[in-house]
């Protein structure tokens, strides 16, 4: 995908409060007035019109033009990860890190331009200055430290195991036991894991989330190393052949990464989450989109990932 596959714009970010209204009068959208005041990045259109433009480019796309005159704010993600990273049924951005994307152009005064990019592509793009920042999901750790930069944490969420229905695994210690085979996507820290812990152990390593949990699905392997989140939501939508793990493999925490060196940018990075974490804006994105993995951490004794 090279071309632009979807472009809003809207007024610049000095845009009073009557043309707002005037102009949600206009295309028929109803918002309360506290709603709009309380949460700036509640729905794509809102954020919009209060001074950040999206641009949905594809994978092949450069964006390194974008934002060399600082207008545009330039986010790699990769939207096949619900719910943090997906397109909704009409092809738009949406989820949890669209949402803090959104969020984050508004609070820089720039309008905001995401990168749909395969997430084994991320880190590639942020070395060659092809993007600003990545919100992807993108967990912390000492090899890709070596590589980019990163925001202070603003999630938490272990690894865990997907496994077939029928398998003797029930624990990680199981995987180690010869004749095991285990999935992991291409890229990830799941398979940084498999590499160091499980060396001997046979794995797959495709760039999908979709193909790694066919491999379970079909009996090919004895289970898939991933977060826990996408763990427990990849169960439900296969209950007849799969079953969650969900004891954690390793405790990681999600971070904004960004090129070496850019470290205004990082500190603005971090202001900003800080501000949105005392403002409770997390909380409100998990009552909007994590409902379910909430209760389901609660009932295993587990904090949740904004806790």
């Amino acid at each position: 995908m090279n071309a632009t596959t979807s472009e809003i714009t809207s007024t610049k970010p000095g845009i009073t409060r009557t043309l707002v209204n005037f102009i949600l009068r206009r295309s028929g959208n109803v918002i309360r007035k506290r709603s709009v005041a309380r949460w700036p990045w509640r729905i794509t259109e809102l954020a919009l019109l209060l001074g950040a433009s999206v641009i949905v480019a594809g994978c092949g796309g450069d964006g390194s033009g974008d934002s060399k005159d600082g207008s545009v704010l330039v986010v790699g993600m990769d939207l096949t990860y619900p719910p943090f990273e997906m397109l909704n049924p009409k092809g738009q951005p949406d989820g949890v890190s669209v949402r803090i994307a959104e969020g984050l152009a508004k609070y820089l005064g720039r309008d905001l331009k995401i990168e749909n990019i395969n997430f084994d592509g991320l880190i590639g793009a942020l070395k060659t200055h092809k993007l600003d920042c990545v919100i992807s999901s993108m967990s912390v750790n000492d090899k890709r430290k070596q590589s980019i930069d990163f925001s202070d944490p603003y999630l938490k969420t272990p690894l865990a195991m997907l496994v077939s229905k029928d398998s003797d695994v029930q624990s990680f210690d199981d995987l180690k036991k010869a004749g095991k085979k285990v999935v992991v996507r291409l890229g990830t820290t799941g398979e940084m894991f498999a590499q160091e812990v499980l060396p001997d152990t046979e794995r797959a390593a495709p760039d999908s989330d979709t193909a790694c949990v066919m491999e379970v699905v079909q009996g090919k392997v004895d289970a898939f190393i991933y977060d826990q989140l996408s763990i427990y939501q990849h169960s439900k939508k296969h209950p007849e052949t799969t079953r969650a793990v969900l004891e954690p493999i390793r405790h990681e925490k999600w971070a904004i990464g960004l090129p070496k060196g850019e470290d205004e940018l990082r500190q603005q990075i971090n202001e900003f989450l800080k501000q949105q974490r005392e403002a409770g804006a997390f909380e409100e994105l998990a009552d909007r989109y994590l409902k379910d993995e909430r209760e389901m951490l609660k009932g295993l004794g587990v904090p949740f990932v904004f806790d």
